[in-house]
């Protein structure tokens, strides 16, 4: 019992650091809004067309395979953004002393699982044609 004020006096600059990076950005945007100049215009409300008048309405509609790509591709950027912790772990010697009673096993197997599920979701993304460039 008597550890556990000093547990939280650890916590105390992550707590300052978690509440300026709030505090910064917000002071920043009323900061802009007070000093920025707000003088809305015709020609600074419409579209830049290189310099010309707009032909027709800027608002272009996309097909769903534009937005398959983009989920596909975040899907597998966040796998990536996960498999690089996880080597730096499983390849450093040093972590691998301190893993017991087969943990390290255990990781190796979430770790293909996970690979695993990804590639099952690619497989079926192929399969139905999503991916397929129109």
């Amino acid at each position: 019992m008597a550890g556990e004020p000093m547990a939280v006096v650890n916590y105390i600059p992550l707590i300052i650091f978690l509440i300026m990076g709030a505090i910064v950005p917000i002071a920043a945007l009323a900061a802009i809004k007070v000093i920025a100049p707000n003088r809305p215009k015709r020609q600074k409300l419409s579209i830049y067309e290189g310099g010309l008048k707009p032909i027709r309405d800027a608002k272009i509609q996309y097909s769903v395979q534009y937005y398959l790509f983009a989920i596909v591709f975040v899907i597998f950027d966040v796998e990536v953004l996960f498999l690089y912790p996880w080597i730096y772990v499983y390849a450093n010697e040093a972590m691998q002393k301190f893993m017991v009673f087969g943990l390290m096993n255990y990781a190796v197997f979430e770790m293909l699982l996970f690979i695993l599920v990804l590639l099952v979701g690619l497989i079926y993304a192929i399969k139905k044609e999503a991916l397929r460039w129109v």
